[in-house]
């Protein structure tokens, strides 16, 4: 079994950036209070023109690059998934439905038996 390979942050300037995106988020978190009294459009104006500009910085960072690069990996497995069709989906669904009914209905039975012998017949506590 492989090791798995832990990915961390190297190089100074990529650090810098991740840094820099940190502030900017929690910049336009102070924006967002700090423009109240501007009004509302201003106030949100303000957070997601900094909060965009905090993911352009993540974007070009090696991490934004490896996040974008296991999407676009993801993107791709997804389109060699052989979905069902429609009948077989169908299908499925009422075998599902079906079995959780039995086992609904087996619960309930061992339930109601367990609850006669312990209250009825062992300690003889009518309801």
């Amino acid at each position: 079994m492989a090791t798995p390979q832990v990915q961390t942050v190297n190089t100074t300037a990529d650090k810098a950036k991740l840094g820099v995106a940190i502030v900017l988020v929690i910049a336009s978190l102070v924006a967002y209070y700090a423009l109240s009294k501007q009004g509302p459009l201003f106030q949100w104006l303000g957070l997601l023109a900094l909060l965009a500009l905090a993911a352009v910085v993540f974007l070009v960072s090696e991490s934004g690059k490896a996040l974008v690069a296991f999407g676009q990996d993801a993107v791709r497995e997804v389109k060699k998934v052989v979905w069902p069709a429609r009948k077989e989906a169908i299908q499925m669904t009422a075998y599902v439905f079906g079995f959780v009914l039995i086992m609904a209905l087996f619960l309930w039975l061992t339930d109601k038996t367990l609850e006669w012998l312990f209250y009825d017949l062992i300690l003889g506590w009518r309801k």
